[in-house]
């Protein structure tokens, strides 16, 4: 500020920076980027000061003087800074220090005991430290914070609030104090991410408020209602909005209500307890406290997010990406194409590898060619040229002459053969090589396959097939360790030809005839061989190499590496493809050199073996990877004194890796000693395609100096080369790897489009001119032109060169002197959020965070995968078995941090798994592609997982305004204007009374019904064998109502207008009961008996419902009786705590004197207690007329008169159920049929043969009933069919529900019961609710039910958008069936309580004389929702008295016409209002996104979502063993994203059935909200999305 003041700074600087002041404030820049900004606006301001030189970037190509930034010797001892290789290292570890000054708590998941103790990884030969891996990482750290004390600071921020809530976990007091604690306070203390134990039962007080009784839980179907009548909390303040970001720092309160605690037996949810304050909140849990720490780490970014650019194809507008000035550009000159040196014709050269073969053999056949070492101790075995020459020539003799027949030989000229040899044996490999060279065959060197599911061997197969390989060659012991079958053939791998394996050990050969010689020609443009490359996506392509190129190829580096004849090369690679393949075969046969092979078996048990190889041997070449260097390093401690001093070149094959540059500096350093020179050591840089591309030579006075370049990472991700000249946090250090390979030809051109050379400070592909290339990919024209025959363009459209270049798939540029650098593979690019990373840069950064503790260092792999169109970074490694769960997750969240400080980027999910687990390829690295393809498969089965998409996903549509209200008027002159009709609709007029309809109650239709037709049976019950149980006709149920009245009179003495409760399992005894009370003057109450498996949580619930709805006295039946005055009951509820129970089963002899006259229409008759789908238990009063219209509206919708028989498979305790189960059949007269749902159970096929055996026309059931029918019924149509069950008859299948239609469940039942007769068309649905309990029904007349598709997009915003089937983001939505008669709906708005058009969503009100008359309290709180019952509109018809549903939808007229002729109006339901979340603006039905996460995976078997405090939670039950439980994680995040739009917050996997159902087969999420978040739902893993 000093600086700033003193200043003469004109006014826009010194706004500019208290900008930058306070976006460093608010945490919306790095501290890096403040001082960067501010320097550069303070710099033209600054006083110059004499002699002092002012740094200025230079690009490498930007001037000749500047190579000078790239050039020293190695050999100096002092060197530049800027230029140490483990400045990378550093890096890091001061990200990590500036990560650990903010004290960040890390939220660590949880994870059950049982998940932590199992050891999978204990069944594994825990790896080497280094394995075989490509992935090369910085060595050491230096100036980094110790782990300890970052997770001292990280953890303990806040030691009070950590104790505290660990010692004091169990008191609700403390949970509420943590509730009301600033949001920014909470941290977890060290082992708070174990797992959740499970508890057993313990009492506790049930939390009430104001003397409501808060959400008891209890129901043996799960069906745990809440005694709360009114669960909004307008009191509450708002929980904080964490979706849209905010800058804010000042801390958030929530306020808690007080809490009393009632000295009463509490309910539990399962075998937990229940701790809540009075708005249904849980706090004394860690789950909730973690929640917390979760929106507090989320609500303020640690940048400011990229601006959203993803434009949805909706009619919404979203933000568009705008042009960003400060991106960096290329603002070099166009390069050109750079020329190697001449290729010298070397003397006396050989004209082909046969020539060379043949020469060596006949002139030298003494002289070694190839030393092979053995790891098992076995004396080294040396094969010379004589021997090679007459042991190819033997194999050649026998591939042409004696395989086949003499008229048909299996093998010509030109074929393709298969090599499969293992890495231990290359002088077998060397025999079959030059063999097939010989014979003119084309060999095509593959792996070994050792078991029938390697990785990537199906992809093998395929080029294989491709290639038309129908011989293999491999060696005895080789074909001995082959997968073999039952009959001792080599197994037929997947994928693969037909093979014919042939043994190339000497004793399976024939001996060629003395006059037998092949025609040694020279070479030419014949394919020599087919190098196998796999491709990032997992294919294998082969490339082509001519006769031509390979002896050009090995002409080149024998002039390039000054190989003389008779000299020895030390190879540690791979002798089948790449480098190894070139030096240690082809070339060496060309130079008469000598090959000490060092194959990867030794490597592993003596990594110091090559080394000691080169003194032993004086060996002057050594052809190593950087993992080689790294293994010699961590294993030099051991070793004895060895001579180095021969070497004339180290060739690092992998030094186009940007990473290898550490190995190369550490390595020098420690063995430079041993006689190493600095001038040795030679990066090179090569691919399939282009062969050798560049080789730093060995530094004499003739060649060039190695060069280095220092380069913003930040730079390079635009493809920018700027050398960085500010901190050495976001760096990327490069090595040269040479120049071009003499006779070739380089240029750099753009990756994508038209190759157009690229500009001199731009990264691009480095391409190839030579003859010493690859020509094509095997069978593949499109992709061999595109690759092997580029034409570079310059900037003004014309060719750059003549010659034809070949894309090598690297990734780098030219520098000053010609020097070539590669910044990395392109197949290694990820393109995150508009900037490129590459695959090699990420894993050095993650392995610099201390990786030996916790992972394997060559075990990591990193890929990106497509998420909401973008790519996004994926890191998945092998964990040690012997680290701790809490250790690797520090570990991950300091990987999460380190990436985020150097190359800012957000890791979208980092991944764990056991050791040895990953899918590795023969050397012993990860496959990459298979193992990618197990993350999208949800196959991974990691040990530990974070998932970031909330720091990752900055192109979310734009948020959704609230815009301002627009007035009535306005919205009625609008919908005119647009054409838009109101959207009301009604059923027919209740009309025709006949006998029955003249009765204004039902107890006097029953007493009519007894006198006129006495013997009718109404009822018949179906036990679950199938069989009838029992049956009532009309003058028998009169004749039992008349005893209970008497009952209810001498015993129970209640008076007119009592409450009492039935509590009676499904059967004739409930129907008797509830007329018995209608003839005593009592009100009935139907109360589900508790399940006596599941005593301690369904018995509260009972006893719940009888306190809330006053019940004076209880019937039950005898067994009923003792099953409440059971030990267990008692435990849950105290007997004597009971009102007086009267039990049914011996009924008074004599019957009532007088029976209750009713003379109020409006008067109560019964009260229907039922629990909604949001968990609010509700009871509504139903009256004597409103009964009576219910009834008769149904009587005419499905037209029921005595001589029809109609099924009911229900629940008879509420809703339309009941009405089905026990009142129509009185009003109507039919027989009713009842099956119980609980003996589905026993039964499944029951219900299904009750209504084939009984020729029933109409039935009715729930979802649960049909759900339950097609999972247990679905393999036995055809034995069903063949006992003769037969649904040909059902003129009407109706489903009852309080939700929207499930179109996939009805659709599925309909086709798997097709085969039975039954109809499409005759399956339907009804709606009703607690404010009208039937307002549609299917019926038996008019048009059959309609399904129209939505724009689920358009859903969100409250529009309704019809779309064709098929359509993207369609949601299917089936008609809830045809409105009742007498029934009135309009959609009006629930905000503003007005009407709407019928192209918008909105909530149903309903009209009609059947409406409930109001809810029913203990609490005297009508009032709370009158507006439920007498609702108006706020304008158009503002007389008419509505009742508000509480459930969204919209009308439709359709083009059918109904019985009356007009037009049909169909009613779709959408979802409950109650259960809407509001995410982002926009509004969500969560069916919608549980339909999606089913489909995630294939081990979902249910799940529920809601929210809590913005965040969206995901519970799913898993079906599979808990080692799989953490592969639902990043598949249900993923399936949100692109469906829906939404980061999931938290996903909870739980086991199956933990989700409660009620008994309409509707999910009770609030309920499982608040088991989750009060910690009791046991959970096998929670996640916390970050």
């Amino acid at each position: 500020m000093a600086d700033r003041d003193s200043l003469p700074l004109p006014l826009e600087v010194r706004a500019r920076l208290a900008e930058l002041e306070l976006e460093l404030s608010e945490g919306d820049i790095t501290q890096k980027g403040y001082e960067k900004k501010r320097s550069k606006l303070l710099q033209p301001y600054l006083p110059h000061t004499p002699g002092v030189e002012r740094h200025v970037p230079v690009t490498p190509s930007s001037s000749s003087s500047s190579s000078s930034r790239y050039q020293r010797r190695r050999s100096n001892g002092t060197r530049d800074e800027r230029y140490r290789s483990d400045v990378h290292s550093e890096a890091v570890q001061a990200a990590l220090e500036r990560h650990s000054e903010r004290k960040m708590a890390v939220l660590l998941p949880s994870k059950r005991r049982s998940l932590i103790g199992q050891t999978s990884m204990d069944t594994y030969t825990p790896p080497d430290s280094s394995s075989g891996s490509d992935a090369e990482g910085s060595l050491g750290r230096a100036g980094g914070v110790s782990v300890d004390s970052w997770i001292s600071r990280a953890l303990h921020a806040s030691p009070s609030t950590s104790s505290s809530s660990s010692s004091h976990s169990n008191s609700s007091a403390n949970a509420a104090r943590l509730a009301e604690t600033n949001m920014h306070s909470f941290n977890l203390g060290p082992m708070s991410h174990l797992s959740l134990k499970r508890r057993g039962l313990r009492e506790m007080g049930v939390s009430a408020e104001n003397g409501i009784v808060i959400r008891h839980s209890a129901d043996y179907q799960s069906d745990r209602p809440w005694s709360s009548l009114d669960s909004e909390a307008d009191s509450l303040s708002a929980p904080p909005d964490i979706t849209s970001y905010t800058s804010d720092p000042a801390p958030i309160f929530v306020q808690r209500p007080q809490v009393a605690i009632l000295t009463k037996p509490p309910p539990k949810y399962g075998n937990a307890e229940l701790m809540e304050t009075g708005d249904g909140v849980p706090v004394s849990s860690r789950v909730s406290a973690k929640i917390q720490q979760l929106v507090n780490t989320l609500k303020r970014p640690k940048r400011k997010p990229l601006r959203e650019f993803f434009v949805e194809d909706f009619d919404e507008l979203l933000e568009v990406q705008p042009f960003d000035p400060s991106v960096p550009h290329p603002e070099g000159a166009e390069s050109t194409v750079m020329q190697g040196e001449e290729l010298d014709r070397l003397k006396n050269c050989p004209a082909s590898l046969e020539a060379a073969l043949l020469r060596w053999g006949a002139i030298a056949p003494k002289a070694p060619c190839l030393t092979t070492m053995h790891g098992s101790g076995k004396p080294p075995y040396t094969l010379t040229y004589g021997k090679l020459w007459s042991r190819s020539l033997k194999l050649a003799y026998n591939l042409l002459h004696k395989l086949g027949t003499k008229q048909e030989p299996i093998l010509h000229p030109g074929d393709r053969v298969a090599l499969v040899y293992p890495n231990n044996d290359p002088a077998a490999f060397l025999v079959a090589f030059c063999g097939c060279l010989l014979a003119e065959v084309v060999p095509v060197p593959i792996e070994v396959p050792l078991t029938k599911k390697d990785a990537g061997s199906q992809q093998i197969g395929f080029l294989l097939g491709s290639c038309g390989v129908a011989v293999a060659l491999t060696s005895d012991a080789c074909h001995k360790g082959l997968p073999k079958s039952t009959s001792g053939d080599v197994m037929q791998f997947k994928g693969w030809p037909k093979l014919l394996w042939v043994l190339t050990d000497s004793r399976h050969l024939s001996k060629p005839p003395r006059e037998y010689f092949p025609l040694i020609k020279d070479a030419n443009n014949d394919t020599a061989y087919i190098e196998y490359k796999t491709c990032k996506d997992g294919s294998v392509l082969g490339i082509t190499v001519t006769r031509m190129a390979m002896l050009t190829h090995c002409q080149t580096l024998t002039q390039t590496c000054g190989y003389s004849e008779a000299e020895t090369i030390i190879n540690v690679l791979d002798f089948k493809k790449g480098i190894g393949l070139w030096h240690s075969v082809q070339t060496s046969v060309l130079n008469m050199l000598h090959v000490v092979s060092v194959p990867y078996a030794l490597m592993k048990v003596n990594p110091l073996s090559w080394i000691q190889m080169i003194g032993q041997y004086k060996a002057k070449v050594a052809c190593v990877k950087s993992r080689d260097l790294h293994w010699a390093l961590m294993a030099h401690k051991d070793h004895i004194d060895s001579n180095m001093s021969s070497l004339r070149m180290l060739l690092i094959a992998d030094g186009s890796n940007p990473w290898s540059i550490s190995s190369c500096d550490a390595f020098l350093n420690v063995f430079q000693n041993m006689g190493l020179r600095s001038e040795v050591i030679c990066p090179c840089a090569s691919s399939p395609e282009a062969l050798t591309v560049a080789v730093r030579r060995s530094q004499d006075s003739s060649c060039k100096l190695a060069g280095r370049g220092v380069l913003s990472m930040m730079n390079l991700s635009h493809g920018v080369i700027r050398v960085d000249t500010g901190e050495k946090l976001s760096v990327l250090t490069l090595q040269d790897v040479g120049t071009p390979m003499p006779g070739a030809m380089v240029c750099v051109v753009k990756p994508e489009g038209v190759p157009q050379l690229c500009k001199t400070d731009e990264i691009g592909e480095i391409c190839v001119s030579s003859v010493a290339t690859g020509t094509s990919y095997y069978g593949l024209a499109g992709m061999s032109k595109n690759t092997f025959e580029v034409s570079p363009v310059s900037c003004d459209g014309g060719l750059a060169s003549e010659c034809l270049f070949v894309r090598s798939g690297l990734l780098g540029f030219v520098g000053p002197g010609g020097m070539v650098f590669v910044s990395g593979p392109l197949e290694g690019l990820m393109q995150v959020g508009g900037r490129k990373h590459n695959a090699d840069d990420i894993i050095a950064t993650a392995l610099a965070v201390e990786p030996m503790k916790f992972i394997y260092r060559g075990r990591t792999v990193v890929f990106s995968v497509t998420v909401l169109y973008d790519e996004r970074i994926v890191l998945v490694a092998e964990q040690r078995p012997d680290s701790t769960e809490e250790e690797s997750y520090q570990w991950m969240s300091r990987v999460l941090q380190a990436i985020d400080g150097i190359h800012q980027v957000g890791v979208y999910c980092l991944a764990l798994v056991p050791a040895n687990t990953l899918p590795k390829t023969p050397l012993g690295g990860i496959h990459l592609s298979e193992t990618k393809q197990l993350f999208l498969e949800g196959a991974l089965h990691p040990c530990s997982i974070l998932m970031c998409p909330h720091s990752c996903i900055t192109n979310l549509p734009k948020p959704r305004q609230k815009q301002p209200e627009v007035g009535p008027a306005s919205v009625m002159v609008g919908n005119l204007i647009a054409g838009k009709r109101m959207a009301q609709a009604s059923g027919r007029d209740l009309s025709n009374i006949d006998d029955s309809e003249q009765f204004l109650f039902l107890s006097d239709v029953l007493q009519w019904r007894a006198q006129t037709t006495p013997d009718h049976i109404l009822y018949t019950l179906i036990n679950s064998r199938g069989t009838i149980g029992s049956s009532l006709t009309c003058l028998q149920l009169h004749k039992r109502a008349e005893k209970i009245a008497t009952l209810l009179y001498e015993r129970g003495q209640l008076r007119d207008g009592d409450h009492v409760a039935l509590v009676y399992p499904p059967g004739l005894d409930l129907i008797a009961a509830f007329y018995g009370c209608l003839y005593a003057g009592c009100i009935p109450i139907t109360v589900r008996p508790p399940h006596p498996q599941n005593i301690s949580t369904t018995l509260p619930t009972v006893k719940m419902i009888l306190e809330v709805s006053r019940s004076v006295c209880l019937m039950t039946t005898q067994t009923i009786s003792k099953l409440l005055r059971s030990k267990d009951a008692s435990v849950a509820v105290d007997f004597k705590s009971w009102p007086p129970i009267l039990e049914t089963d011996d009924l008074p002899k004599r019957r009532c004197p007088l029976l209750y006259k009713p003379c109020d229409p409006e008067s109560l008759v019964y009260l229907d207690f039922s629990v909604s789908t949001t968990g609010m238990l509700a009871g509504v009063q139903m009256s004597h007329s409103g009964t009576s219209a219910l009834c008769r509206s149904v009587k005419l919708q499905c037209e029921l008169y005595p001589s029809r028989e109609v099924a009911v498979c229900l629940d008879p305790y509420c809703g339309l159920g009941f009405v089905l189960w026990c009142l129509c059949s009185v009003y109507a007269g039919q027989q009713s049929i009842l099956i119980s749902p609980m003996d589905l159970e026993v039964n499944p096929a029951l219900w299904l043969q009750s209504v084939s055996h009984f020729k029933v026309r109409d039935t009715f059931c729930s979802y649960s009933v049909m759900e339950l029918c097609t999972r247990s019924l679905s393999s036995l149509t055809d034995s069903l069919k063949a006992r003769g069950l037969d649904l040909t008859r059902v003129r009407s299948c109706v489903v009852v529900a309080e939700e929207r239609p499930r179109v996939s469940l009805t659709q599925s039942f309909c086709k798997l019961f097709k085969d039975v007769g039954l109809h499409p068309r005759a399956v339907s649905t009804a709606f009703g609710c607690r404010v009208n309990l039937a307002i549609c029904l299917q019926g038996t007349s008019g048009p059959d039910p309609t399904t129209v598709y939505v724009d689920m997009r358009a859903l969100r915003h409250d529009r309704v958008r019809l779309v064709e089937r098929g359509s993207p983001h369609s949601l299917p939505l089936m008609e809830s069936g045809k409105i009742l008669p007498g029934v009135r709906i309009i959609i009006a708005n629930p905000e503003t309580k007005g009407p709407i058009g019928d192209s918008h969503l909105g909530e149903i009100w309903v009209q009609s004389p059947q409406n409930a008359s109001g809810y029913f309290t203990v609490f005297g709180e009508e009032n709370v929702r009158s507006d439920h019952f007498g609702a108006r509109l706020s304008f158009g018809d503002t007389q008419t008295v509505w009742a508000r549903t509480g459930y969204l939808g919209f009308l439709r007229r359709t083009d059918l016409t109904d019985a009356n002729g007009e037009r049909h109006d169909a009613l779709y339901v959408v979802g409950a209002l109650d259960e809407v979340m509001e995410l982002r603006g926009m509004k969500y039905h969560p069916i919608d996104i549980e339909t999606s996460i089913i489909r995630a995976h294939r081990n979902i078997t249910e799940c529920a979502v809601f929210t809590w405090t913005n965040l969206l939670v995901v519970v799913v039950e898993l079906d599979g063993s808990e080692h799989e439980a953490l592969d639902l994680v990043p598949m249900v995040t993923n399936v949100v994203l692109e469906e829906h739009y939404l980061i999931v917050g938290v996903v909870v996997v739980v086991d199956t059935g933990i989700i409660p159902i009620n008994s309409r087969g509707e999910k009770q999420r609030m309920h499982l909200r608040d088991g989750f978040l009060a910690d009791q739902l046991d959970p096998i893993y929670v996640a916390y999305n970050m």
